[in-house]
């Protein structure tokens, strides 16, 4: 139960980190590709209270997951023992409760000024925006790192890539944007984003998922070639496990389904502005974001891959969690920015009429 807990909790904090790297690029580079998105980003970003809390539960089980925090596995093992100062469940727990303080104050503070945007007019506050996610990003980038170390590399502390927390980033970044796109289909039909919505904004989301399709294949390509061209004893284990006990198929299925269908498919610009397809394509690579979760985390707890009841009921039960607190932040708020500098721009139909 606490193996298919860890990744049930890794799949769905990919999407509440995820939007909130995404706002923060937004708010950097300013822009309207990211107006029609911004609520759902802000919304998704408010919900990592709550996998905080989800971790508590997990704090509880760390023998079952994680062999430095079993005694007797670490008294004889020279390795753990060295790594023992950083690897231990003290903390461990004080990084992760730290890391979500982070990640919440910045969320939080970024709606509330957004909010405040809302009813004020002299664009007082649009400055805030742009300082404070430069900044954001290069922390998003080191906590990001640390939590990928903390919660899926050392699950087998024997290993290590020094990519990994790229790869982390770059899988959090396109699982946010397959649900904001999921989303946005859902809320397209009606008011008010019905008739604001244009192509054009779909193709930009369509263009920046087929990227972020193509930077995660070519990490986690990256990390297979090195460690497999070095063929080291301490890295290699890692990659022999999941190419027996009917991991290879998983693995063949994500190459596919995770990035050869969706990439040839998104070569094609109409795809990308048309909504219902680019959904579909989104659909996938969401579902595909859960097994490739699997695949990361589950090699490490059965040589032969196996399903369990109990890892559908946990990803069942986190998704209603989870999606109910970002119903319920999105349905608190106005789910367009009208007082954004850039919001005039959106109302401007493909034609170049307002």
């Amino acid at each position: 139960f606490v193996q298919g807990y860890l990744v049930g909790l890794m799949f769905w904090t990919g999407p509440s980190l995820g939007c909130r790297s995404l706002l923060v690029i937004h708010h950097l580079s300013g822009g309207q590709w990211g107006l029609v998105t911004r609520r759902i980003w802000e919304a998704a970003a408010k919900t990592t209270p709550l996998m905080l809390v989800l971790f508590v539960p997990l704090t509880f089980g760390l023998p079952h997951v994680y062999q430095w925090a079993q005694p007797a596995l670490v008294a004889a093992d020279p390795i753990l023992q060295h790594k023992a100062p950083f690897l231990n469940a003290p903390f461990w727990i004080a990084r992760t409760v730290g890391m979500f303080a982070i990640w919440t104050s910045m969320a939080w503070l970024l709606a509330r000024w957004s909010q405040q945007q809302d009813a004020d007019r002299s664009g007082a506050l649009d400055s805030r925006f742009q300082k404070l996610s430069g900044p954001g990003l290069v922390v998003y980038g080191l906590t990001v790192s640390l939590a990928s170390i903390d919660w899926m590399m050392s699950v087998d502390p024997h290993w290590f890539s020094t990519i990994y927390g790229f790869v982390m980033m770059a899988g959090n970044g396109l699982v946010a944007l397959a649900f904001t796109v999921i989303v946005l289909a859902l809320l397209g039909a009606e008011a008010p984003l019905r008739g604001v919505v244009q192509p054009r904004h779909i193709h930009d989301l369509g263009k920046l998922m087929f990227a972020f399709v193509m930077l995660y294949a070519y990490l986690t390509f990256s990390q297979f070639l090195i460690i497999w061209s070095a063929n080291l004893p301490e890295e290699i284990p890692w990659y022999l496990k999941r190419f027996t006990g009917g991991w290879e198929y998983l693995m063949f299925a994500l190459i596919i389904a995770h990035f050869a269908l969706p990439f040839l498919i998104m070569l094609s610009a109409e795809v990308k502005k048309n909504l219902s397809r680019l959904t579909w394509i989104a659909g996938l690579l969401f579902v595909m974001r859960f097994f490739d979760t699997v695949f990361q985390v589950g090699p490490q707890f059965n040589k032969v891959l196996t399903v369990n009841w109990t890892d559908i009921a946990v990803l069942a039960g986190m998704g209603g969690l989870w999606v109910a607190a970002f119903a319920h932040f999105l349905r608190g708020r106005p789910v367009l920015p009208v007082h954004d500098p850039c919001f005039s721009q959106v109302l401007a139909t493909d034609h170049g009429a307002h």
